[in-house]
């Protein structure tokens, strides 16, 4: 497996796996996509025998992006990586792609000194909050929104953590 930037070209294959899981995750077009990355420090791609069958957007302090979980933690931390979404072929999952993209993922975030994200309570999204607390993520916050409940995880990067 290839872990790589993604690409104009991996669009159609991106846009595919977020809809593929689009209950745990928001929506997504093209557009949305395109305003995403606009924002995205990092956005990574994972290539399996020339297929794409994973990606993860994180975002940085300071950037103009629309989230209301990114603008909980923009008020009250200067410096985090914030991952917006993370999606992995269903047929592949409980393969290590997660993991292996969290783990680029949270080297990217030391710079900043916590990886930040949320995972959905209602709807439940139990194997996402079993692989967060087991990495080292704890719970922060929960936040509701109109169509769900999530929970606000961090994980503390310093001094090698």
């Amino acid at each position: 497996m290839l872990v790589r930037g993604l690409e104009r070209a991996d669009w159609p294959a991106v846009l595919a796996l977020n809809q593929e899981s689009v209950h745990q995750l928001s929506d997504l077009d093209a557009e949305r996509l395109c305003y995403l990355l606009s924002c995205a420090h990092r956005a990574l791609v994972v290539e399996d025998r020339g297929a794409l069958v994973a990606f993860a957007l994180a975002m940085a302090p300071g950037c103009d992006y629309d989230s209301i979980n990114y603008r909980w933690f923009s008020e009250r931390y200067e410096r985090f990586l914030y991952l917006d979404r993370i999606a992995v072929d269903s047929s592949l999952r409980r393969r290590g792609i997660g993991a292996r993209l969290y783990d680029e993922m949270e080297d990217a975030a030391r710079a900043f000194e916590r990886m930040v994200c949320e995972v959905n309570l209602e709807p439940p999204n139990d194997p996402s909050l079993a692989f967060h607390r087991a990495r080292g993520y704890r719970e922060l916050e929960r936040l509701r929104h109109p169509e769900k409940l999530v929970v606000l995880m961090a994980k503390e990067l310093r001094d090698g953590g």
